[in-house]
């Protein structure tokens, strides 16, 4: 096994070398990062492929070790893919920019559209107070409210706040990798906050494998906290002190968000059962945050608008009709295997009329009424 050990040091030192120049959309640290990468994932694989090569035979072998010689190659190519990827990415991030602060401006009403006066209706009250609205009022809140992750977390009692929402942004964080989001907040009555951070670090953003997730320290404002509230407790009847229990109890508020779950440095601290609920409660953490990354930020309007609904909508009954089909397919050959069966009664029954219409002619043919049913016969 001496050989495979020296194929193995030879493909891990050439992976470096295979991989594409240094471009402007990675630099030198991030490339050597992904050659690391690679490395340690292909180190990992060895004890294992050394168990496999052992069981087959030298010809065997032989085709293996080419197949991860075209491995390899694949690898080169997906790791080039990866860079061009995100250079790609980051060409469009920039031209969506432009776009993106026209939808700001117009929204929180710095910008008005073509065909839009600032002309009072003195006739009609209500024409003239709409007249006064600037921009887009609760965008954002009725965006996300449209959308069926982003529902469930917002509560009716969140929707104050949320109106206060002005843009929402993110942005690629490279040291670690992974993404944050910025939710941009006018002066309100509930939080001192302007701006409301999360950032997930990611393991491996391909995957994605989530580390873990921060969020912004909400400073709420006296009385103000929406993700507690208030318990009150009338005291027992006896009770020397006559004053009522208040004590403050966690509620399910959307701003939890930016309390996320936190893993432990130490995994002996946790047990299987807790590790499975802190699992669970990230990769819910993680679908609100990419709900709002890829599908909010960039088609608010249609979130907005209801449009974007209809669309998901429309991917759901393309998975439906997938199922439909492969049900449509395992009916149609029970179809088949019953019509089958139906043929072969059939055949064997016009046997069975054959042998008695034989039976009657050689007797004389007596009884006309060979074709009715047995019953009838006997009447």
């Amino acid at each position: 096994m001496s050989n495979d050990k020296q194929q193995d040091n030879i493909n891990l030192s050439d992976l470096g070398s295979a991989l594409p120049a240094v471009t402007p959309a990675m630099g030198a640290e991030d490339r050597a990062g992904l050659v690391n990468a690679l490395k340690n994932k292909l180190q990992s694989l060895t004890g294992k492929r050394s168990d496999v090569l052992e069981t087959l035979s030298p010809k065997v072998r032989k085709r293996v070790e080419v197949l991860r010689e075209i491995q390899g190659q694949h690898d080169e190519l997906e790791a080039k893919f990866f860079e061009e990827r995100a250079a790609l990415e980051a060409k469009y991030q920039k031209l969506y920019e432009p776009l993106y602060s026209k939808r700001y401006e117009i929204v929180n009403g710095l910008a008005e559209v073509e065909g839009v006066t600032n002309e009072h209706v003195e006739e009609n009250p209500s024409e003239d107070k709409a007249s006064e609205e600037k921009g887009v009022p609760n965008f954002w809140l009725a965006a996300m409210k449209t959308n069926e992750v982003l529902a469930e977390e917002i509560q009716e009692r969140d929707e104050g706040a949320l109106k206060y929402l002005k843009d929402i942004k993110w942005s690629r964080i490279d040291n670690p990798k992974g993404f944050k989001l910025e939710f941009f907040f006018d002066p309100n009555p509930y939080f001192k906050n302007s701006i409301l951070s999360k950032t997930y670090h990611m393991i491996d953003e391909e995957d994605p494998i989530l580390e873990k997730a921060i969020g912004t320290q909400i400073e709420w404002l006296p009385g103000m906290c929406l993700t507690q509230k208030l318990m009150k407790k009338k005291p027992k009847k006896g009770s020397k002190n006559a004053k009522p229990i208040t004590k403050t109890e966690d509620c399910e508020s959307f701003f939890n968000f930016f309390n996320p779950p936190q893993v432990p440095d130490d995994d002996e601290d946790i047990d299987e059962d807790t590790a499975e609920q802190l699992q669970s409660q990230m990769e819910q953490d993680y679908d609100i945050g990419s709900a709002i990354r890829d599908k909010i930020i960039p088609h608010a309007v249609l979130w907005f608008t209801g449009e974007a609904v209809q669309g998901d909508d429309f991917e759901d009954l393309e998975d439906d009709d997938e199922d439909e089909d492969g049900e449509d397919d395992e009916d149609e050959e029970e179809d088949e295997e019953e019509e089958e069966e139906e043929d072969d009664d059939v055949e064997d029954e016009g046997k069975t009329k054959r042998k008695m219409a034989t039976t009657k002619k050689k007797n004389g043919g007596e009884d006309q009424q060979g074709d009715r049913p047995a019953e009838c016969k006997q009447q």
